[in-house]
Protein backbone atom coordinates (compact mmCIF):
# COMPACT_ATOMS: atom_id res chain seq x y z
CA UNK A 1 0.00 0.00 0.00
CA UNK A 2 2.74 2.28 1.34
CA UNK A 3 4.32 1.85 -2.31
CA UNK A 4 1.10 2.43 -4.60
CA UNK A 5 0.15 5.53 -2.03
CA UNK A 6 3.67 6.92 -3.12
CA UNK A 7 3.25 6.53 -6.70
CA UNK A 8 -0.22 8.27 -6.70
CA UNK A 9 0.83 10.94 -5.04
CA UNK A 10 4.15 11.64 -7.08
CA UNK A 11 2.14 11.06 -10.61
CA UNK A 12 -0.73 13.81 -9.43
CA UNK A 13 -3.41 11.15 -9.58
CA UNK A 14 -4.17 12.17 -5.66
CA UNK A 15 -3.79 15.04 -3.21
CA UNK A 16 -1.76 13.44 -0.12
CA UNK A 17 -4.69 13.72 1.95
CA UNK A 18 -7.53 12.39 -0.79
CA UNK A 19 -8.66 9.21 -1.89
CA UNK A 20 -7.87 5.44 -0.52
CA UNK A 21 -7.27 2.20 -0.80
CA UNK A 22 -7.91 -1.06 0.10
CA UNK A 23 -6.91 -4.96 -0.43
CA UNK A 24 -9.44 -7.91 0.20
CA UNK A 25 -8.40 -11.37 2.26
CA UNK A 26 -11.31 -13.55 2.69
CA UNK A 27 -14.32 -11.33 4.15
CA UNK A 28 -12.40 -9.01 5.76
CA UNK A 29 -10.28 -5.86 3.91
CA UNK A 30 -7.37 -3.67 4.63
CA UNK A 31 -8.25 -0.28 3.97
CA UNK A 32 -7.10 3.11 4.82
CA UNK A 33 -8.34 5.49 6.93
CA UNK A 34 -10.22 8.49 6.69
CA UNK A 35 -7.58 11.54 6.12
CA UNK A 36 -4.40 9.77 6.04
CA UNK A 37 -1.81 10.73 3.63
CA UNK A 38 -0.97 8.16 0.72
CA UNK A 39 2.32 8.95 0.25
CA UNK A 40 3.11 8.54 4.01
CA UNK A 41 1.19 5.39 4.63
CA UNK A 42 2.31 3.07 7.27
CA UNK A 43 0.80 0.49 9.74
CA UNK A 44 -0.91 2.71 11.64
CA UNK A 45 -2.32 4.40 8.48
CA UNK A 46 -4.79 1.47 7.36
CA UNK A 47 -7.77 -0.64 9.23
CA UNK A 48 -9.03 -4.17 8.51
CA UNK A 49 -12.76 -4.09 8.65
CA UNK A 50 -15.20 -6.68 7.89
CA UNK A 51 -16.29 -6.69 4.51
CA UNK A 52 -20.10 -7.72 5.51
CA UNK A 53 -21.04 -5.06 8.31
CA UNK A 54 -20.48 -1.26 8.84
CA UNK A 55 -17.13 0.02 8.77
CA UNK A 56 -14.80 1.66 11.58
CA UNK A 57 -15.56 5.24 11.60
CA UNK A 58 -11.92 5.92 11.25
CA UNK A 59 -11.78 3.45 8.03
CA UNK A 60 -11.71 6.09 4.63
CA UNK A 61 -15.44 7.46 4.21
CA UNK A 62 -15.82 5.67 0.76
CA UNK A 63 -15.69 2.24 2.87
CA UNK A 64 -18.63 1.66 1.70
CA UNK A 65 -17.98 1.48 -1.72
CA UNK A 66 -15.21 -0.71 -1.36
CA UNK A 67 -17.64 -3.25 0.48
CA UNK A 68 -19.61 -3.40 -2.34
CA UNK A 69 -17.10 -3.83 -4.96
CA UNK A 70 -15.84 -6.92 -3.08
CA UNK A 71 -19.57 -8.03 -2.88
CA UNK A 72 -20.16 -7.95 -6.68
CA UNK A 73 -16.89 -8.61 -8.30
CA UNK A 74 -14.40 -10.83 -7.56
CA UNK A 75 -11.57 -8.14 -7.39
CA UNK A 76 -8.89 -8.14 -4.44
CA UNK A 77 -7.59 -4.68 -4.75
CA UNK A 78 -9.40 -1.13 -5.42
CA UNK A 79 -7.92 2.19 -5.46
CA UNK A 80 -10.32 5.36 -5.49
CA UNK A 81 -8.09 8.65 -6.59
CA UNK A 82 -8.99 11.98 -7.96
CA UNK A 83 -6.95 12.48 -11.15
CA UNK A 84 -7.55 15.81 -12.66
CA UNK A 85 -8.21 15.01 -16.12
CA UNK A 86 -10.52 12.16 -15.67
CA UNK A 87 -12.51 14.31 -13.28
CA UNK A 88 -12.69 17.55 -15.89
CA UNK A 89 -14.09 14.79 -18.06
CA UNK A 90 -16.96 13.64 -16.09
CA UNK A 91 -17.73 17.44 -15.64
CA UNK A 92 -18.40 17.73 -19.36
CA UNK A 93 -21.41 15.53 -19.33
CA UNK A 94 -20.47 12.62 -20.62
CA UNK A 95 -22.04 9.05 -19.07
CA UNK A 96 -18.90 7.53 -20.62
CA UNK A 97 -15.16 8.04 -22.14
CA UNK A 98 -14.38 6.73 -25.31
CA UNK A 99 -10.70 6.48 -24.38
CA UNK A 100 -8.52 7.93 -28.04
CA UNK A 101 -5.57 6.20 -27.62
CA UNK A 102 -5.23 2.32 -28.66
CA UNK A 103 -3.50 1.49 -25.25
CA UNK A 104 -6.62 2.86 -23.65
CA UNK A 105 -9.28 1.25 -25.66
CA UNK A 106 -7.59 -2.12 -25.31
CA UNK A 107 -7.57 -1.93 -21.67
CA UNK A 108 -10.38 -0.03 -20.66
CA UNK A 109 -12.83 -0.44 -23.97
CA UNK A 110 -14.53 2.51 -22.63
CA UNK A 111 -15.17 4.33 -19.12
CA UNK A 112 -18.59 4.49 -17.16
CA UNK A 113 -19.28 7.93 -15.39
CA UNK A 114 -21.36 7.01 -12.38
CA UNK A 115 -22.96 9.20 -9.89
CA UNK A 116 -23.84 8.97 -6.30
CA UNK A 117 -22.74 11.06 -3.30
CA UNK A 118 -19.65 10.28 -1.23
CA UNK A 119 -19.77 6.89 0.87
CA UNK A 120 -23.75 6.63 -0.32
CA UNK A 121 -25.45 3.60 -0.99
CA UNK A 122 -26.32 4.62 -4.32
CA UNK A 123 -22.71 5.30 -5.59
CA UNK A 124 -21.73 1.73 -3.84
CA UNK A 125 -24.24 0.19 -5.83
CA UNK A 126 -23.51 2.07 -9.10
CA UNK A 127 -20.02 1.80 -8.86
CA UNK A 128 -19.84 -1.95 -8.01
CA UNK A 129 -22.47 -2.12 -11.15
CA UNK A 130 -20.18 -0.93 -13.36
CA UNK A 131 -17.29 -2.65 -12.09
CA UNK A 132 -18.48 -5.95 -12.86
CA UNK A 133 -18.15 -5.09 -16.68
CA UNK A 134 -15.28 -2.69 -16.42
CA UNK A 135 -11.92 -2.53 -15.02
CA UNK A 136 -12.45 1.22 -13.79
CA UNK A 137 -15.14 3.66 -13.69
CA UNK A 138 -15.36 8.17 -12.74
CA UNK A 139 -17.26 9.37 -10.43
CA UNK A 140 -18.94 12.45 -11.60
CA UNK A 141 -17.20 15.44 -10.35
CA UNK A 142 -15.19 13.60 -7.69
CA UNK A 143 -12.81 10.81 -9.29
CA UNK A 144 -11.61 7.44 -10.09
CA UNK A 145 -12.34 4.24 -8.44
CA UNK A 146 -10.28 1.04 -10.05
CA UNK A 147 -10.16 -2.76 -8.98
CA UNK A 148 -8.27 -5.48 -10.31
CA UNK A 149 -6.53 -8.67 -8.59
CA UNK A 150 -3.58 -7.00 -7.24
CA UNK A 151 -3.16 -2.85 -6.33
CA UNK A 152 -0.73 -2.70 -9.13
CA UNK A 153 -3.31 -3.89 -11.27
CA UNK A 154 -5.84 -1.11 -9.66
CA UNK A 155 -2.70 1.28 -10.05
CA UNK A 156 -2.40 0.74 -14.02
CA UNK A 157 -5.67 1.19 -14.32
CA UNK A 158 -6.10 4.57 -12.10
CA UNK A 159 -3.36 5.73 -14.67
CA UNK A 160 -4.71 4.31 -17.77
CA UNK A 161 -7.68 6.45 -16.77
CA UNK A 162 -6.15 9.71 -16.15
CA UNK A 163 -4.23 9.06 -19.33
CA UNK A 164 -6.72 8.46 -21.61
CA UNK A 165 -8.93 11.53 -20.42
CA UNK A 166 -5.71 13.81 -20.49
CA UNK A 167 -5.42 13.01 -24.17
CA UNK A 168 -9.04 12.85 -24.98
CA UNK A 169 -9.52 16.33 -23.23
CA UNK A 170 -6.62 17.76 -25.13
CA UNK A 171 -7.57 15.83 -29.04
CA UNK A 172 -10.98 17.72 -28.06
CA UNK A 173 -9.50 21.26 -27.35
CA UNK A 174 -7.18 20.68 -30.81
CA UNK A 175 -10.61 20.34 -32.64
CA UNK A 176 -11.96 23.51 -31.13
CA UNK A 177 -8.87 25.53 -32.51
CA UNK A 178 -9.63 27.05 -35.82
CA UNK A 179 -7.11 26.87 -38.98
Amino acid sequence: MAKFGKKLVERGLVESNFGNMSVRSGRRMLITKSGKPLDEINEDSVVEVDIDKPSSPVASSESPIHRAIYKNTAELAVIHAHPAFSVIESLLGNDKIIPPDNEGQYILHEIPVVKGSFGSKELAENTSGALKDHKGVIVFAHGTFAAGKTLEESYFVTAQIEHSCKLKYFCDMARRIPG
